[in-house]
């Protein structure tokens, strides 16, 4: 396996027909954030309404449920021929289309009169996920190496809290309006999100208009490289530990604590809250220290946080932030691991930054729900506290030998350019 160094290819790759850039100052920061915000807000806003969809079409509860499963796998799809499409013809234009067919796509929802049809239209949204690697490529294209670690610690706030309120503000609308409403809303923060983009988002990809651009051969020199694959299998890896959580806690949390489903999700969302301070201090610290250097601290924070917790059940602590304390040490990780994971992935060739992005986001959603379901068939036969540590501590040593790697990586191609 090689590697290509990001200066190296600048100067091999045969020149190409470009567009101008338009003048004019890079998008605020609070764009971005609004931009990928939106790009997770759908994925779990109507979790509280799966019933009442399912009585309102007649239809199987397990059919109901792939507006959520099988959104994920059309997201991932979507994610890798989006970015590959935003290196040929810009980012601007694909970001302003994903959201115009994810306006759409909601309303098709709200007005959706059998499951079918409802099925199709949620699946069209999934469109949205293109604006994921979009604002990560022109965080970096506007930002030096470090300089995008920090800025992208900054947005992966913003992926935090959606997915946290999100439920939330579902069930309220449900509540008040009817499921439908939601689609309704979504469309509407659509419809904000697209007028901003139009007024704020500037094309920033001088490698625009490819006429001939073979996109299985971008694939292929990207899984060629030594640092894609180090820094993908960190992050894919960082997410398999946070999947174990999920999906073991409720089981380890009844077995072990009882108590009600709102105790156990307000323990839960000490994981995102853990997140949202990983990205703030990577948005705060990641711009003074080397990628390598900050996704070997972050696997380090969980590993320790995680040994501590197995300790912890090993010596029959029984409080119940014994358990869920140290997990809270997977959020901080993994906020810490996504904004220098990205921007390692984003930097093995500048001109395939949008192909690259696409990919590993797909792969690491893929890598990490792959690691959850294995770990899952271990803790259906013992959800015990103890064995629900190992699993992630598993997965978070794994994550943490990729950090390694990308470290010795990163130094090789150090000396091979001096």
């Amino acid at each position: 396996m090689t590697d290509n160094n990001p200066i190296q290819a600048s100067r091999i790759q045969p020149t190409a027909k470009t567009t101008s850039i338009p003048a004019g100052p890079p998008p605020r920061l609070t764009t971005l954030i609004f931009l990928s915000a939106l790009s997770v807000l759908p994925v779990n806003m109507i979790l509280p309404s799966l019933p009442r969809i399912a009585a309102a079409f007649h239809a199987d509860y397990a059919l109901v449920n792939l507006s959520v499963a099988g959104y994920t796998i059309v997201t991932a799809m979507i994610e890798i021929v989006a970015g590959a499409m935003s290196d040929r013809y810009g980012r601007r234009p694909v970001a302003l289309i994903a959201v115009s067919i994810f306006i759409i796509a909601s309303i098709g929802c709200a007005l959706a009169t059998n499951i079918g049809t409802f099925l199709v239209f949620r699946a069209l949204q999934a469109s949205i996920g293109a604006c994921f690697s979009v604002a990560l490529v022109v965080v970096k294209e506007t930002s030096g190496e470090r300089g995008a670690a920090s800025r992208i610690g900054y947005v992966s706030m913003g992926w935090a809290i959606a997915p946290m309120v999100g439920p939330m503000f579902g069930g309220l609308l449900d509540e008040l309006f009817g499921w439908r409403a939601i689609f309704i809303v979504l469309a509407i923060l659509g419809a904000a999100i697209l007028a901003l983009s139009i007024r704020e988002l500037r094309e920033t990809s001088t490698h625009a208009s490819k006429p001939k651009a073979n996109y299985l051969a971008s694939y292929a020199q990207l899984l060629s490289s030594a640092r894609f694959w180090a820094y993908t299998l960190c992050m894919a890896c960082s997410m398999g530990t946070l999947y174990i959580f999920l999906g073991g806690a409720p089981l380890a949390f009844s077995q072990s604590f009882g108590g009600s489903s709102a105790t156990l999700g307000f323990y839960m969302g000490m994981v995102p809250a853990g997140f949202i301070l990983g990205s703030y201090l990577a948005g705060r610290y990641a711009s003074r220290n080397a990628l390598s250097t900050v996704l070997i601290v972050a696997r380090l924070f969980t590993c320790i946080g995680l040994l501590a917790g197995l300790v912890l059940s090993m010596s029959g602590a029984a409080h119940i932030l014994a358990f869920f304390g140290p997990c809270m040490f997977i959020g901080i990780g993994n906020g810490l691991t996504m904004p220098a994971g990205n921007t390692g992935v984003l930097s093995v060739r500048p001109d395939l930054a949008g192909t690259a992005a696409g990919l590993s986001a797909a792969m690491r959603l893929v890598g990490g729900a792959l690691i959850g379901s294995v770990a899952g068939l271990f803790l259906a036969r013992s959800g015990t506290i103890h064995a629900l540590f190992v699993m992630m501590l598993i997965s978070a040593l794994l994550a943490l030998l990729a950090a390694f790697y990308a470290a010795f990586v990163d130094r090789s191609m150090s000396r091979t350019v001096s």
